[in-house]
């Protein structure tokens, strides 16, 4: 009896330490890495200071138009850290308006592992209703590719024009980052959108980095939070925006929103291991 109760005793000290390893998964998926692997030892450094330990995090690069070879040579620049740093999952990065030459860039990535690339309308210049914007999304989502784009609501029409892009083009996954920002009210479109019968599939997703940190300890936190679920939980990812604000911030304002235990474990890694870190189908052409 007294052997039973002590190997029962110890089965519950296993399985509460497992749900506390759980809670402490985080994926970070929003990491600039502006100076290569200075960049990349700045960002672990400041989360070793911070107490915390990062179970993964997303390299972000962005093209700029016109420097196709400068951009092919950062591309590898970040699979090249990735093996370096194996927690580090490299997002790569094209111009959709570098034609042939993005589509070329996006067969290359494809070929050497690359399943996230990064897309940045303000920053990139370009416009995310162009027809050379939806082309492009549509052949990354054919070669399994997810692809994050900013949704900070600094262009005109911004959370529309995403919107609209993820329904034309179906078969690819989006993260949209910041989730509208100030206008995050506008997603909670998607729960009456998909009352529509064939309008979208479930390739809508979001990362919540500095929105969080931002509305964690405003007047407009719970009607954040009522968006959060209307979203849906399943398609949120945590981010920082390193080097603007850090892992801490995000993690802790998270943390603040009053989500259950359940809801903060998938924001912080179990959504993100789902979406980018298992290996997506392709349909190369």
């Amino acid at each position: 009896m007294k052997h039973r109760l002590l190997l029962a005793l110890l089965l519950l000290s296993l399985s509460c330490l497992a749900r506390a390893a759980d809670r402490q998964q985080v994926f970070d998926v929003h990491v600039h890495i502006w100076e290569g692997e200075k960049s990349v030892k700045a960002y672990l450094a400041q989360v070793a200071a911070a107490g915390l330990e990062v179970t993964g995090f997303g390299g972000i690069h962005m093209a700029v138009l016109g420097k196709v070879a400068e951009t092919r040579a950062k591309n590898d620049e970040l699979i090249a850290l990735s093996k370096r740093y194996p927690k580090m999952l490299p997002i790569a990065s094209v111009h959709p308006y570098e034609g042939a030459a993005a589509f070329a860039e996006l067969e290359r990535l494809a070929g050497l592992g690359v399943r996230t690339i990064k897309l940045h309308p303000h920053t990139q210049k370009f416009d995310a209703a162009d027809e050379r914007v939806l082309a492009l999304c549509k052949r990354a989502g054919e070669l399994g590719f997810v692809v994050l784009m900013d949704n900070a609501n600094i262009l005109p029409g911004d959370n529309p024009k995403l919107f609209n892009l993820a329904l034309q083009a179906p078969k690819t996954h989006f993260v949209f980052t910041h989730l509208g920002a100030l206008e995050f009210r506008f997603w909670n479109i998607l729960p009456l959108a998909r009352t529509a019968e064939g309008l979208m599939e479930s390739n809508f997703h979001f990362d919540i980095s500095g929105t969080v940190v931002l509305l964690a300890d405003s007047p407009l936190k719970d009607e954040f939070v009522w968006t959060l679920r209307n979203v849906g939980i399943d398609n949120l990812l945590l981010g920082s925006d390193f080097p603007q604000m850090s892992l801490q911030k995000a993690v802790d304002a998270l943390s603040r929103l009053g989500l259950t235990e359940e809801e903060i474990r998938k924001i912080r890694w179990d959504n993100a291991e789902r979406l980018l870190l298992k290996e997506r189908p392709k349909s190369v052409r």
